[in-house]
């Protein structure tokens, strides 16, 4: 379920409690979490909206929508708009999403912890796995570039890796996910759990 940064904020303080969706189907279940830009979500229920219509202001502005007539606006399907089993205006039925902030990413804590010796082995088995692609070997490149250019802009940098940008910011994510690297507005640098692990390798 795709949930903006300015929507996960307003679930982090508390001012968003709910979300509402077009699927065909419920996409998450209660008791679930996601990781969202301000921390972890949790799905407290998920029903349906029998009459989009009765929909009140005040349910509506607890989904972050100024009034109803906005959200439903925003959950009228558009006709040259193929369903989209992602996003808001795909699928037939509306659905009502409560949620909660739960805490934390938990990868915060974790990229600022420097490894211990077994830490270390089990990364490096993590990563041999994402380097098993047909390209070949990836992770230590990507690393050492973002060593070597902190907080360069993410086009640069794939220019100067000389890779495609969307798939270069996959592979990254891929590595914040381990703890390894931090993101900021403008490019990314290495957390020191990920300076650490460069570290520990023999040069070459």
């Amino acid at each position: 379920m795709l949930i903006s940064k300015v929507v996960a904020e307003g679930i982090r303080d508390g001012r968003i409690t709910a979300q509402y969706r077009r699927w065909d189907a419920p996409r998450v279940k209660p008791g679930s979490t996601q990781l969202t830009a301000a921390g972890v979500v949790r799905f407290t229920r998920v029903a349906k909206v029998a009459d989009v219509d009765r929909i009140s202001d005040r349910a509506a502005r607890a989904a972050g929508m100024k009034d109803a007539a906005a959200l439903r606006r925003a959950l009228t399907p558009k006709p040259d708009r193929k369903p989209s089993e992602r996003g808001s205006k795909g699928g037939h039925t509306v659905y009502r999403i409560n949620l909660e902030w739960a805490g934390e990413d938990p990868r915060i804590a974790l990229r600022a912890q420097v490894p211990t010796r077994d830490e270390l082995t089990e990364i490096a088995g993590r990563l041999d796995r994402l380097d098993r692609r047909p390209s070949g070997p990836w992770t230590r490149d990507i690393l050492e570039w973002i060593r070597d250019n902190p907080q360069v802009v993410s086009k640069e940098l794939a220019a100067i890796r000389g890779v495609e940008l969307l798939p270069m910011k996959v592979d990254i994510r891929k590595l914040k996910a381990l703890g390894l690297t931090i993101s900021h507005d403008v490019g990314y640098e290495l957390s020191p759990r990920g300076a650490a692990y460069l570290d520990s390798l023999p040069p070459r």
